[in-house]
Order: C-alpha cells, then sequence, then structure tokens
C-alpha cells in the first residue's frame, strides 16, 4: 500500500504549518522574515548559489540552515541532493522546531539562536566533520537592529570555510545589510536573483569574505 498522504491529508498538514508558522510570526515578527511560508520559487532561488561554490556536488556540501520555519528551504535542501549529515537545520522558536522535527526526524535539527552559531554547531558535533559550505538564512535580517545582524553574521561566518557563502532572502532590491556594515565586517555582495511569483517578490542576496567572493560571484556587486 502506497504511504503518499492524499489530497485531503496533504492540505490539512498544510494548514497546520500556516497556522503554526503565523502564530510564530505573531511572536516574534522582527526573527522571522516571511508574512507567509516561502514558495518555490523562493526556495529554488535560494539553493542557485550552492551551483557556484568550488565543490559543485550537492552530495558533498555541508549546509547550516537558520530561520527554518515550516521547511521550505530544508525540504528544497533534501530534494537538492545535499546528504543529511552535511546538513544542519537551526530554528529558535519551539513550535517551529517541534514541526519540523516531526516533517523530517531523518535531519539534525536544533533549536538554537543564530547570535550564538558556532557554539550551538559545535555542541551539536555538526562542525567535528569542518565547516560549512554554505549558510542558507530565512531570518528577517531586514527588520533586525544592526548590532543582531552584526553578530548573526559573524557568527555565520565564524562556521563557514573559506569561499563559502551566506544566502538570504529579503523583500525589495536593496540589500538588507548596509554598505557600512559590509564594508565593517569586509564582506561582498552580489543579488542572486529574483522570485517574483513568491508572496510578496523577494530578492535573494549572497554574502561572502571580500577576498573570497570571486569564487562564487559571476555578476558585479551590489551597492545598495
Amino acid at each position: 500500500m502506497s504511504s503518499t498522504p492524499t489530497p485531503s491529508v496533504s492540505r490539512v498538514r498544510a494548514a497546520q504549518q500556516i497556522r503554526t508558522f503565523l502564530r510564530a510570526w505573531a511572536r516574534d515578527p522582527m526573527g522571522v522574515a516571511a508574512v507567509l511560508p516561502s514558495g518555490r520559487q523562493l526556495s529554488q532561488k535560494m539553493l542557485k548559489p550552492l551551483a557556484l561554490l568550488p565543490d559543485s556536488d550537492p552530495a558533498q556540501q555541508r549546509v547550516i540552515e537558520l530561520g527554518a520555519g515550516t521547511g521550505a528551504f530544508t525540504r528544497a535542501l533534501v530534494d537538492h541532493g545535499v546528504h543529511r549529515a552535511n546538513l544542519l537545520v537551526v530554528e529558535r522558536d519551539s513550535a517551529l522546531h517541534g514541526l519540523l522535527r516531526q516533517r523530517f526526524p531523518e535531519l539534525q535539527i536544533i533549536q538554537a539562536d543564530a547570535c550564538a552559531l558556532r557554539t550551538a554547531a559545535q555542541t551539536s558535533g555538526y562542525l567535528a566533520d569542518g565547516p560549512a559550505d554554505a549558510v542558507i538564512s530565512g531570518l528577517g535580517l531586514l527588520s533586525m537592529p544592526r548590532a543582531t545582524q552584526r553578530s548573526i553574521l559573524s557568527e555565520a561566518f565564524s562556521v563557514l570555510r573559506p569561499g563559502g557563502c551566506f544566502v538570504q532572502f529579503t523583500y525589495g532590491h536593496a540589500s538588507p545589510v548596509s554598505r557600512a556594515l559590509r564594508e565593517e565586517l569586509g564582506l561582498h555582495v552580489h543579488r542572486a536573483g529574483l522570485a517574483w511569483r513568491n508572496a510578496p517578490p523577494a530578492s535573494v542576496f549572497v554574502y561572502q569574505r571580500a577576498f573570497t567572493a570571486a569564487h562564487t560571484s559571476d555578476t558585479p556587486g551590489t551597492t545598495q
């Protein structure tokens, strides 16, 4: 007998995920990037920069996901071919963390704050096998204070290998990280795409240490 959920069961699960997501957004609107779970087009745009890394084989890439929410990017990463042992999923909200563990029992999913990412990744054992190649962020970076942005980015780059990238989406065309903060942290940025079918439309930005940016950027860096 097939274990594939029927359309009615799938709809019920989707509705439950949206309710859990909206409750999390109501608790912490500054920390949740989206007003609705991310769509398929945005998920694809978020993963596109992975193909430009020095090792473009998804099965070999090590990825950390921040602010996983209901798991739209998580599902895309798994479907893309990222091996479960190479993926660390991080979610701060307890309800969303529980939902993710139900949806992806085979993955390592931890409840932690992105501002303490290095400690959380070390405690989980993830860094024992080496640094990450990419950090995929579903956090509401644009709405966060500059000090919080600085903390999250500093933590992210502390667990990334040289040439690794931090991928972030935002609503609008401008980088959610200001030029001043990018210069302070020594970051280069380029816009990787626009998910115009997302609700609302979203831009994807890729951040790297300035001296390694050439590894993944095939377009001029944005200067917003």
